[in-house]
C-alpha cells in the first residue's frame, strides 16, 4: 500500500471520527441532563445537629397499610411460592398446624421470626400491628 493511500485512509478516519464526537457532543447535554435526573437523591438525611430547615420533609403516611398491602409488598415473596419450606398463601393443608397453635403464636413468630422467617418477613417498614394485620390476612385466606 502506498504511502499517500495510507495517508488519506488515516485522514478518513480522523473525519469520520470528528463527526461521531460532534454528534455525541450534541447529543451530550440532553443525555448529560436525564442522567442527571435519574441521579437526583430521592430524600435525604437531616442529622441531629445539623441546619434541617431547608430539608424536605417526608409526606406523612395515610395511616397504618392493610393485611392484603403488607402480603402483597413483602410476603408474597417467600410464602406466594412456598421458599424455603414457607406455607402458601391459599393452602389449608400447609397452614392448619400452625392456625391450630393460635393466633397469638402465629403474630409472635410473624413479628419476632420464627426458624427461616426473619423478623418481620424483613419488611423494615412494617409496624407489628401491620404484620398482624398480614397473618390475619394470610389466615383469613388460607384456611
Amino acid at each position: 500500500m502506498s504511502q499517500a493511500r495510507k495517508v488519506f485512509g488515516l485522514m478518513v478516519a480522523l473525519g469520520v471520527g470528528l463527526a461521531a464526537s460532534a454528534f455525541a457532543f450534541s447529543q451530550s447535554n440532553a443525555v448529560k441532563d436525564e442522567i442527571a435526573e435519574r441521579l437526583t437523591p430521592a430524600g435525604s438525611v437531616c442529622m441531629s445537629g445539623d441546619d434541617c430547615a431547608a430539608a424536605p420533609v417526608a409526606a406523612a403516611s395515610s395511616g397504618p397499610r392493610s393485611g392484603e398491602d403488607v402480603y402483597n409488598g413483602s410476603c408474597n415473596t417467600c410464602h406466594g411460592a412456598g421458599v424455603a419450606g414457607a406455607p402458601k398463601f391459599g393452602d389449608p393443608a400447609a397452614w392448619a398446624d400452625r392456625i391450630a397453635k393460635g393466633m397469638d403464636t402465629l403474630h409472635k413468630h410473624a413479628i419476632e421470626g420464627f426458624n427461616a422467617m426473619p423478623a418481620k418477613g424483613l419488611c423494615a417498614t412494617c409496624s407489628d400491628d401491620e404484620v398482624i394485620a398480614a397473618v390475619d390476612y394470610i389466615v383469613e385466606n388460607s384456611q
